[in-house]
């Protein structure tokens, strides 16, 4: 698992305009962490404003147990899943990852960047936090809003 349970805020929708009727780009700050998040959202199915506050996990499995899958879907399996817990739920490719530009062998800050079939996402903020994002992995990205 690479990101568990972080809370973000929605900052800003679509600073550069929108430019799919469907899909409205967030712009997101954490609570704890001082990560900053953007994220492609299909807003038509999940409709996000400014303000909202959400959970956000990524993990490689969607399985409770840790077991990887395939990420493929299966009807017949009845074992409990990390996605009953959430509300929006996304299966992509990890494509990029990038470092700081501080001159020092080691990154202090990163960002990772992943392709949900076309959605990206970049999260960026200390490389502590983001040392287990590999270029070429497969992730889930499970989000809830928080009521308040």
């Amino acid at each position: 698992m690479y990101f568990n349970r972080n809370i973000f805020e929605v900052k800003d929708i679509d600073s550069g305009g929108k430019k799919f009727l469907r899909v409205s780009r967030i712009f997101c700050e954490s609570e704890s962490f001082k990560m900053d998040l953007i994220l492609d959202v299909n807003t038509q199915i999940y409709p996000m404003e400014l303000g909202d506050k959400f959970r956000l996990k990524i993990c490689t499995t969607l399985r409770e147990d840790g077991k990887p899958d395939t990420g493929e879907f299966n009807q017949h399996d009845t074992a409990p899943s990390r996605a009953d817990q959430f509300e929006y739920v996304m299966y992509g490719q990890v494509y990029r990852i990038e470092g700081d530009e501080s001159g020092s062998e080691t990154a202090s800050t990163l960002s990772a960047y992943v392709s949900f079939g076309g959605l990206l996402m970049r999260l960026k903020g200390d490389a502590n936090n983001l040392h287990g994002f590999k270029i070429d992995s497969s992730v889930y990205l499970l989000m809830k809003k928080l009521a308040f």
